[in-house]
């Protein structure tokens, strides 16, 4: 299993074994929602791993590319760290070795560099605390999968080429991804994006990514449908929640807290837009598109309705399932792959209601 990640959760219509990212709370047309009443929100199970901690290789290498010197030594480095240099650094998309070698070599040798390794160590400092956010996360793992063993964690700067891969035996972090609104270099993004890249989300990224793959979620490819790729993208919530208990939920999917409140509290509203544009069962990949993939809204619930509002839905039909279902284990949930069986005996019924125009839905 490999998984490479940009910034997120990512279309599994072009990759099955894609991931890993939102824009304002709505409401029914009747109702306002005051900002200030917020729930508190609980941890979910946290596993009893008896104080036991797994010991997590964790390689810090910020520093080590910015003080290359030398193509030679450039060569050097990526011959050492091949999976930092194909999948993090993206060599397979050049057309030979002296073409990257040289690309990059300007790109380590410029002075913005240093400019991005000094961002990046006031963010991470030591990287003491990245470390133990990795480690409970990877403890969790190990107690719902006791057969896994944790990959070798690498962090380093990338000149702001990618942010996250993983695979069975790594996991690697372009830190200065993660460096926040305080930077002065951020990734090229839309600004509904990058909110969502900054160090907060970095070990709940890379757990979504282990959420959603094929090592751990169990899925059908032949099915098509809408309901599909929610079931699969609420396996991957479930999961990542199961490794960071007390992790928001608005953290997890990329929501703001009133964004993650808006959607609890009109649910049925949600619900009801789906149930009358018939999407669950739709196998048509421009109007999954609309309620599953990245955007800044799903305009087709409403104006202020955040994008992906599909994936939140799954997730809810996931968590459901779960609770009427207290038997079931976290690797017997991911081991399913029918989504419509799950869908089904999860109880998951919203009250449909009646739904505003889809562009007149106001705070």
């Amino acid at each position: 299993m490999t998984i490479c990640a940009i910034c997120g959760l990512t279309d599994l219509t072009s990759h099955p074994n894609s991931i890993m990212r939102s824009v304002a709370f709505f409401v029914l047309a009747v109702i306002v929602i005051s900002c200030s009443n917020h729930t508190e929100e609980k941890c979910a199970f946290v596993p009893d791993t008896g104080g036991k901690k797994i010991e997590l290789e964790f390689l810090s290498l910020e520093d080590s590319l910015p003080a290359i010197t030398s193509k030679k030594q450039l060569v050097h480095y990526f011959t050492a760290h091949a999976a930092q240099r194909n999948f993090l650094f993206n060599r397979p998309s050049y057309p030979d070795d002296s073409v990257f070698i040289n690309d990059r070599y300007a790109i380590f040798t410029s002075p913005s560099i240093d400019t991005l390794l000094m961002n990046t160590h006031t963010v991470f400092g030591d990287g003491s605390e990245l470390k133990k956010e990795l480690t409970d996360a990877f403890t969790n793992l190990h107690y719902y999968y006791p057969q896994t063993e944790a990959p070798r964690v690498e962090t380093v700067i990338t000149g702001l080429e990618s942010d996250l891969f993983v695979s069975d035996s790594v996991l690697l972090i372009g830190l200065d991804y993660y460096l926040g609104e305080g930077a002065k270099y951020r990734p090229q993004l839309y600004d509904y994006l990058l909110k969502r890249v900054n160090k907060s989300f970095i070990v709940p990224s890379a757990m979504l990514l282990y959420g959603i793959s094929d090592t751990y979620n169990k899925t059908d490819f032949s099915d098509k449908t809408a309901l599909a790729e929610m079931i699969v993208y609420g396996k991957a919530y479930y999961f990542a929640k199961q490794m960071l208990p007390c992790t928001p939920d608005s953290t997890l999917i990329g929501y703001t807290r009133e964004e993650i409140e808006g959607s609890r509290k009109n649910e049925s509203l949600i619900w009801s837009r789906f149930v009358e544009d018939e999407v669950l069962f739709s196998t048509n990949a421009r109007e999954k598109q609309k309620y599953i993939s990245e955007r800044p809204k799903t305009l087709e619930v409403g104006e202020k309705c955040p994008g992906r509002i599909g994936q939140w839905v799954g997730w809810q039909i996931v968590k459901k399932y779960m609770e009427t279902h207290p038997q079931v284990t976290l690797p017997e949930l991911m081991e399913m792959p029918d989504a419509a069986k799950l869908f089904k005996e999860s109880g998951y019924k919203p009250q449909v209601v009646k739904v505003p125009g889809k562009t007149k839905m106001n705070q």
